[in-house]
């Protein structure tokens, strides 16, 4: 499991598995909101991880960033761990 430490928002890590067809086999957000951020979790789970990426990126909360926008983000530093 993928560990990812967000920056600017409620949350405060991300725990992230993609398989190696790129579909997210695991997310688990921690603290935030709990239902938005579970709620999130469970729905990126089963989806590509690069179209997971693309649709959040960006989305604005707070500080420039947000739950989503730090998904994002994971995905992106775990496709970069990885290769």
């Amino acid at each position: 499991m993928f560990e990812y430490k967000t920056r600017g928002t409620c949350s405060t890590q991300i725990d992230l598995d993609i398989d190696q067809d790129g579909i997210i086999t695991a997310c688990e957000i921690h603290n935030g909101c709990r239902g938005n951020t579970r709620g999130l979790a469970t729905m990126v789970v089963g989806r590509k991880a690069d179209e997971v990426k693309e649709l959040l990126r960006g989305i604005p909360c707070r500080g420039g960033t947000s739950c989503p926008d730090q998904l994002s983000r994971a995905i992106e530093a775990y496709e970069q761990e990885v290769h």
